[in-house]
């Protein structure tokens, strides 16, 4: 049976009515939090601005000091204040960039280096990368990236997608680069990706410490070609329970990614997923990642970047 014209726009008019995107905090990301932080005299000494997303403050290297991310904001970044063996260091690969009247936030793949006493090169790719959860500063160690990040932020609503605004610029090469700190390596047959990412989870912990989850709600997309006009309001579906069966369903949405969480003990650990939860299933929490790179640490294209703006959930 055909539908009369006018009940089709009508369903349309409907559906515009009752969708709703409601925006998360900060991201219009016209609110910058700035901080100086100088560098140690042995690589260098300089003093370098890193950009937090949040309520609009600057703090100079003589104020600097952790950061209370989950205090206030729901996003950190992969920009980095770090204190290893005494040595104080800055990344920074997430920053404002104008945009219209406003600001957008860019997201760079590149290779942090620094000289120690001016003569040993330690270098580290970085993929530009925002996401819901905080970062527990000062980074002490160089050998695990994910021991100082804690992904998700509390979460029981079940919105249908993600929408966004953005843009990208995305590498044709079919290798990648590893640059762990000390040498690199080419990896043959990979292309470095942007993505988004929305993962909500409902989780629980043990007696002893370890966080537990089931996977209730997921959507991913991975950009492989340059997108270089601005693609308004986007959107990523999300689908619930288990779509491992699914049409939609790709092998780079399996459990258990490299996500962890702070316990109740005051330690980050991994957050084990232990299966697909059901569609009625309520999340405890929710994962939002935006990515300039899908290789994880150290590996990626340096040069690739993701611009994003005013992200929302529809429901």
């Amino acid at each position: 049976m055909r539908i009369p014209t006018w009940l089709n726009i009508a369903v349309a008019l409907l559906w515009t009515a009752t969708a709703t995107a409601q925006e998360i905090k900060y991201s219009n990301f016209e609110s910058w939090v700035t901080r100086d932080v100088k560098e140690s005299p042995i690589i260098g000494g300089k003093t370098k601005t890193i950009w937090c997303i949040g309520p609009k403050r600057h703090f100079t290297a003589e104020e600097l000091a952790p950061y209370n991310y989950a205090k206030n904001t729901p996003w950190t970044t992969s920009n980095v204040y770090a204190k290893v063996a005494g040595i104080v260091k800055a990344s920074n690969s997430v920053e404002p960039e104008k945009r219209g009247d406003g600001t957008c936030v860019r997201m760079d793949t590149k290779i942090e280096s620094v000289k120690v006493m001016g003569f040993i090169d330690i270098s580290v790719l970085v993929s530009g990368s925002i996401f819901t959860g905080q970062t527990i500063e000062p980074i002490k160690s160089a050998d695990d990236p994910y021991c100082n990040l804690d992904f998700g932020i509390p979460f029981t609503k079940k919105p249908k997608a993600l929408v966004l605004d953005y843009k990208c610029k995305i590498s044709k090469n079919d290798y990648v680069m590893k640059v762990p700190g000390i040498g690199s390596k080419r990896i043959n047959g990979i292309q470095d990706k942007a993505e988004f990412i929305v993962y909500l989870q409902k989780r629980w912990e043990d007696g002893k410490g370890n966080i537990h989850a089931l996977r209730i709600g997921t959507a991913r997309v991975q950009l492989d070609h340059d997108q270089l006009e601005w693609q308004n309001g986007y959107q990523v579906p999300i689908h619930y329970g288990d779509i491992s069966k699914t049409s939609y369903y790709q092998n780079f949405m399996k459990l258990n990614g490299p996500y962890r969480a702070l316990n109740s003990k005051g330690k980050v650990t991994p957050i084990i997923e232990e299966g697909w939860g059901s569609p009625d299933d309520v999340p405890t929490h929710i994962i939002i990642m935006l990515t300039a790179g899908n290789q994880g640490a150290f590996i990626g294209t340096e040069g690739n970047t993701l611009w994003v703006d005013n992200v929302r959930l529809l429901y």
